[in-house]
């Protein structure tokens, strides 16, 4: 009961939209020990990885999840466990009710498979440059057994084109034709090839020009206008995250340590790393506000601090924060937050001004 209390705590504020995708308690680690001689002769233990330590989330139908924080915090790792491209060390992931730890067999799978689709980071190596345009796009097709007439799937093809804001001619082509932007465009339209209704989207804009950048984010809002489409967004730019998100999720070392509406992170930012996040993006207005900067580097998640994997970096711990892990407790704006300076109340103004000299 009390684990269940737990997990119940840790899920983020979200509307009266049914959850479409649910993860609990999910946990990757990975085994990056020497060979086993090896261990032996130098009396040594396995050495974990925990990419992913106990994330807990709920996605409504049609909205946007976005996960961010910095590089090798464990974003793309839970983007790779939702659509099962790893099996997860602990936890689970429900699709439409349906834990996906239960499915054992491809015939099982199947059915959810073509549900759910994810794009990639980079599309120069994520299409096959020796396949036409018709062929990247219609694999799905072929693969979930959709459609076998040919005159049918080429048809099906370029509406999928058509759909991404390219032509049908465009079938034709080779990738190495297109500029990124395109490449990108290609990759959306055979995600949607199956109908799916949830896609994950793993940093689908970090390798395109900004100003492409927004063409992409545009089309993928419209998308999910028009189509109803849920996404689990993966990205490190808070301006992306901005632009695309309903609800945000901040992780740092393999953890959630803030999460709830978008509107609500932006505007009422929690937690010490949150805030510093934010205050790490240009001031275009030189409106002059003080700022505290992310201090230190990211600690090896190898060997993660104890307690609050953050105090090392942050103005605000205490001996708590070193021993003791924060759970997550409910902000005033309904969303979560782990931490034990909020919980205790002494994030306050006064001792925000301190921290930047201020006082």
């Amino acid at each position: 009961m009390a684990d269940a209390a737990v997990a119940q705590a840790a899920r983020s504020g979200t509307d009266d939209v049914r959850p479409l995708v649910r993860v609990e308690g999910l946990a990757k680690h990975f085994d990056v020990s020497p060979p086993w001689l090896t261990r032996v002769l130098r009396h040594e233990d396995r050495t974990l990885v925990r990419a992913v330590d106990g994330v807990s989330f709920d996605i409504p139908a049609g909205r946007t999840f976005s996960l961010v924080g910095e590089s090798g915090c464990g974003k793309s790792t839970v983007a790779r466990l939702v659509v099962g491209l790893y099996n997860p060390t602990a936890g689970e992931v429900e699709f439409d009710g349906v834990s996906m730890a239960n499915l054992k067999s491809r015939r099982e799978m199947a059915p959810i498979r073509k549900r759910l689709q994810m794009i990639f980071q980079d599309p120069y190596a994520s299409l096959n440059p020796r396949w036409r345009v018709a062929d990247i796009v219609a694999e799905p097709l072929r693969a979930h057994g959709l459609m076998t007439d040919r005159r049918a799937i080429q048809k099906r093809v370029g509406e999928l084109l058509e759909l991404v804001r390219l032509s049908a001619r465009d079938g034709e082509k080779f990738p190495h034709e297109f500029s990124g932007g395109q490449r990108q465009r290609i990759s959306i339209a055979r995600a949607l090839a199956s109908n799916p209704e949830f896609l994950v989207c793993d940093e689908p804009t970090s390798a395109l020009d900004v100003s492409v950048q927004a063409q992409i984010l545009n089309l993928m809002k419209d998308l999910q206008r028009e189509l109803g489409l849920t996404y689990l967004f993966i990205s490190h730019d808070l301006a992306v995250v901005y632009h695309i998100s309903d609800y945000v999720g901040v992780m740092y070392l393999g953890r959630l340590v803030e999460w709830g509406t978008a509107r609500d992170i932006f505007r009422r930012p929690q937690h010490p790393y949150t805030r510093m996040l934010l205050d790490a993006i240009p001031d275009l207005e030189m409106s002059g506000r003080q700022r505290i900067p992310v201090a230190g580097e990211v600690p090896s998640p190898i060997h993660p601090p104890s307690g609050c994997h953050f105090h090392p970096r942050c103005p605000f711990a205490n001996e708590r924060c070193k021993a003791e892990e924060p759970k997550a407790i409910a902000t005033p704006a309904g969303g979560k937050v782990r931490c034990h300076a909020i919980e205790e109340g002494r994030l306050t103004e006064e001792v925000v001004q301190h921290a930047l000299g201020r006082d």
